[in-house]
């Protein structure tokens, strides 16, 4: 009998240190890593709108429209103006074509009455007439280029306005900036939705973030980039492992945080941590608790 229970209390000891954990260097939970939250552009009804929590959402994917009639209705306006201005740079063209087929007309009458005026067969009014209708000539030339001038003016304003009109048009069709799980809605179809008004949170879950506290006993163990062994529940009974990065250590202490350690360890004062893990098999969820230890730690 007592052999059978030396040998039962052996395999239980065997078991045991089989079992043990190592003792974690952090305690923590994991979050998501760059979460966003999405915006609305512009003002408007929300006409359309299919996000929907737990959704994947790829970069750029057009996941909603707010009402534009009153911006295509601007824009309309804007398109007529310019037609009509552009118009004018026809009647333009033609006035400045005639000036200068008059002005090419009265330098060969100048030219010609010079000669004359020299061989003293016209007289100093002929000159003078003749002078003055070239002058006249180049003087409405130049008015009338100037005015075309303006026109094109006019013509590039409003292209800027047309520009400007289809930018906020642009705004109005949301598109999803970045890739990842859409984490919370706080919008609908049919909402009035405003410049800065959140529409939805959006991360990438394919990394998590592990924020943890050390002591301060712990800060020169530790540093930014540093690889450290990550863990969290497998089970019931059992822990899975990866690898994780050392994003960012807090400066400043503060008190443990109620929820990772017990009252008597509560009265510390720790460094909060963020460690980078890779989430691609989806294992780890937002809130989740998790630990860390130190590679190479004893």
């Amino acid at each position: 009998m007592k052999k059978y229970f030396y040998l039962a209390l052996i395999s239980l000891v065997a078991v045991s240190c089989n079992n043990e954990q190592p003792k974690a260097d952090g305690f923590g939970n994991f979050d998501t890593h760059n979460a966003a939250i999405i915006s609305a552009q512009t003002a408007g009804n929300i006409l359309q709108f299919s996000v929907q929590e737990g959704m994947q959402l790829s970069k750029g994917q057009v996941v909603g429209l707010i009402d534009t009639t009153d911006l295509h209705l601007k824009k309309e306006v804007l398109v007529n103006q310019r037609t009509a201005v552009s118009s004018q740079l026809t009647n333009i063209g033609a006035a400045i074509a005639v000036q200068k087929q008059q002005l090419e007309i009265n330098q060969v009458n100048l030219e010609r009455t010079r000669k004359l005026y020299e061989a003293k067969a016209a007289t100093q009014k002929q000159w003078d007439d003749i002078s003055g209708l070239v002058a006249l000539n180049k003087k409405q030339i130049t008015a009338t280029e100037s005015q075309r001038t303006q026109i094109l003016a006019q013509i590039q304003t409003i292209d800027a306005q047309i520009a400007e009109i289809e930018h906020q048009m642009d705004k109005c069709v949301i598109k999803n900036p970045v890739a990842g799980t859409v984490l919370v809605k706080y919008a609908e179809t049919g909402e009035l939705a405003a410049p800065g008004k959140p529409l939805y949170q959006i991360a990438d879950l394919k990394w998590m973030e592990l924020k943890a506290f050390i002591s301060g006993s712990q800060l020169g163990l530790i540093k930014p980039g540093q690889k450290v062994k990550v863990y969290y529940d497998k089970n019931k009974t059992m822990d899975a492992d990866t690898e994780g990065t050392v994003l960012w250590i807090s400066s400043t202490a503060e008190f443990t945080p109620k929820t990772i350690q017990t009252k008597e360890e509560r009265v510390n004062l720790v460094y909060a941590v963020k460690i980078r893990v890779n989430n691609e098999n989806g294992a780890l969820k937002i809130g989740m608790p998790g630990s860390f230890r130190f590679i190479n730690s004893r």
